[in-house]
């Protein structure tokens, strides 16, 4: 266990993390079923995007004022698991795990303001679960996160839990599965929050996530990677579909309707397990106004590089001839960001009114060469600190490596000389809300007392290993206030703290931690619990590349409500009673990820080619 306070010095919150202003209520709460239309906002119009609501427009601080809709959305996710189950190219699969029974999951969708209340059924026969809401804030509702092991014990099979937490954030996300390699497949789904937006548009074209698909379990392909390299997916679904790469009739492309002369949102989501992709729409340029939930000023783009975890909202304008154009996902020609059997994953963008069939214009080849996400976005809510102070040492430097050292495995990952192995029994916040400090050394905690402080840490990639990591962080947006070049890697110098930017600098939950080389971030203290820093491809957070923050723990204890402190005993005493009693799977690893027990029902049968 490791304490900090950044050598900067620390500037101190404009306002506490407790206080929310909100707009004058609307009447009486009231409760709403999940599958009416969101609410209409009374100014939000295809011209004026930026306003919202009385008092709510694009320019509000999201992270102090959130409007009082006084309505609650329900929602009700079933977890099941599907044998032989074809899938949406004509791949029968030995196994997958299903939402609702489709993958991806339903669409949660709420406006901003608005409570969410989502119940989490766990019908698999023998794995546990739980459900993460990336990128959402959970001010002050640190147990709704989702983690098990973290924030509370999984949900065992034949039980139930729900999630509760208010919308303080709008735009677009992902839920999944944080228990084993469930979201690898397919326990997964959008998230899409109505607000304002920095550009006017005319169509919303709602969620458009984008994952790479394995005809194996995610389970084998853990277990897999412990001693070899990741293999290349086997198919690259758009919204849920795709044709067969080797097949021909098998599956149907994702195709989107644009209407010719108008303006569209799209609002993409890589949800994928290993891949990142590069996007190209054929003849036509994209807008970006969002980046992981962070509303950012217009920037023009022909090709946009998005990492996994990472979400971005664009526009696109219907302004070419009418016809059918290929939107594609390409992959750096280095391999590095990854790879899959389909070559040319792609789906069409459709102008109504055109005839049917195959787009004949491939478009341009992309031009990026490496998996560096962008660096210039501009956020239209401004953050501005002072990186003058800072001295980068031992205590705000995380060293991330891999270990080929083990007996058991070639391939074990690191933070700071630590493989983190959580405990699903006894998760880091039972001790924090137990007063307990002595937390396992595999739980790999960074205690942070400071309240409303701005901290910054140094993320050093391993300096022989040439991979990047999309690194995502729980419970907050941090800054991205420094990174080494991607085409130029080099370790982290001293010297490299006068090139950080503090002036309203990207601010995002995931970002791409460059190869041989070093990312600084910053987040501000101001939202008490255990946050989870890891990498998002599965298999590396299964060999342990994460790390807990525990931020302000003795205020994250006195705030938790005894009704949210019940609940939590109550599934870990559930839990308790079935694992590992009555479990014949047992854990063997991070517990973040994977799921022990190669058996063919679970993990497929055979070798991957």
């Amino acid at each position: 266990m490791r304490s900090f306070l950044s050598a900067l010095a620390v500037v101190p919150s404009l306002l506490g993390s407790a206080f929310l202003a909100h707009a004058a209520p609307s009447g009486m709460p009231h409760e709403v079923d999940a599958v009416l239309a969101p609410r209409a906002s009374t100014c939000n119009t295809a011209s004026n995007r930026a306003c919202w609501t009385t008092g709510f427009d694009i320019n509000t601080d999201y992270e102090t004022s959130t409007p009082t809709t006084g309505v609650t959305r329900h929602y009700t996710l079933v977890v099941t698991e599907q044998n032989n189950w074809t899938g949406p190219d004509g791949q029968v699969k030995d196994l997958v795990m299903l939402i609702n029974g489709s993958i991806p999951g339903p669409v949660i969708q709420a406006d901003w303001g608005d409570q969410l209340s989502i119940t989490v059924v766990n019908n698999l026969k023998t794995n546990g679960t739980s459900m993460h809401w990336h990128g959402i804030r959970q001010l002050n509702t640190n147990l709704q996160d989702g983690v098990n092991g973290v924030t509370e014990c999984p949900i065992p099979p034949g039980h139930s839990r729900v999630y509760t937490f208010l919308a303080t954030q709008y735009g677009t996300s992902w839920y999944h599965s944080h228990f084993s390699a469930q979201y690898g497949n397919g326990v997964v789904g959008s998230i899409l929050i109505n607000g304002p937006a920095s550009l006017p548009y005319d169509i919303d074209l709602g969620v458009f996530p984008v994952s790479d698909y394995y005809y194996h379990t995610a389970d084998y392909i853990v277990e897999y990677t412990k001693n070899n390299g990741p293999p290349a997916s086997d198919n690259v679904l758009f919204n849920g579909t795709n044709i067969n790469p080797l097949v021909a009739g098998k599956g149907k492309y994702a195709n989107v309707t644009l209407t010719p002369g108008k303006r569209h949102r799209l609002r993409i989501i890589n949800t994928s397990v290993e891949n990142h992709f590069i996007f190209s729409l054929a003849g036509h340029t994209m807008t970006i106004i969002e980046s992981d939930l962070v509303p950012v000023n217009a920037q023009t783009v022909t090709q946009l590089f998005v990492g996994v975890g990472q979400r971005y909202d664009v526009t696109i304008d219907a302004s070419q001839q009418v016809g059918n154009y290929w939107f594609n996902a390409t992959f750096v020609t280095n391999a590095q960001c990854g790879s899959s059997v389909n070559l040319f994953p792609a789906a069409i963008f459709h102008y109504a009114g055109a005839s049917g069939g195959l787009p004949t214009n491939a478009g341009t080849a992309v031009t990026q060469t490496t998996c560096a996400d962008l660096s210039n976005l501009t956020p239209v809510v401004k953050r501005t600190i002072s990186t003058a102070g800072f001295v980068a040492n031992s205590s705000n430097e995380l060293a991330v490596t891999l270990d080929l050292t083990q007996p058991d495995q070639l391939f074990t990952w690191k933070i700071d000389g630590t493989k983190m192995v959580i405990d699903w029994e006894q998760p880091v916040d039972q001790y924090v809300m137990n007063g307990q400090s002595n937390f396992p050394a595999s739980d790999n905690t960074i205690v942070v007392n400071n309240t409303n402080q701005w901290v910054f840490w140094v993320i050093e990639n391993d300096p022989t290993i040439g991979i990047a990591h999309p690194m995502h962080l729980h419970g907050h947006d941090f800054l991205v206030v420094g990174r080494s070049d991607f085409n130029n890697p080099s370790a982290f110098k001293a010297s490299d703290v006068s090139s950080f930017n503090g002036n309203n600098p990207t601010r995002r939950d995931v970002v791409m931690l460059p190869p041989l080389g070093w990312v600084a971030i910053a987040f501000r203290t101001d939202n008490p619990g255990t946050w989870l820093l890891h990498c998002h491809i599965a298999w590396h957070v299964s060999g342990g590349l994460a790390v807990n923050f525990v931020e302000r723990p003795a205020d994250f204890k006195a705030g938790v409500s005894a009704a949210d402190k019940t609940a939590f005993t109550n599934q870990c005493s559930a839990w308790n009673t079935y694992y590992p009693s009555q479990d014949p799977f047992h854990q063997d690893d991070s517990g973040l990820r994977k799921r022990s027990g190669i058996q063919s029902r679970f993990l497929g049968v055979g070798s991957i080619e």
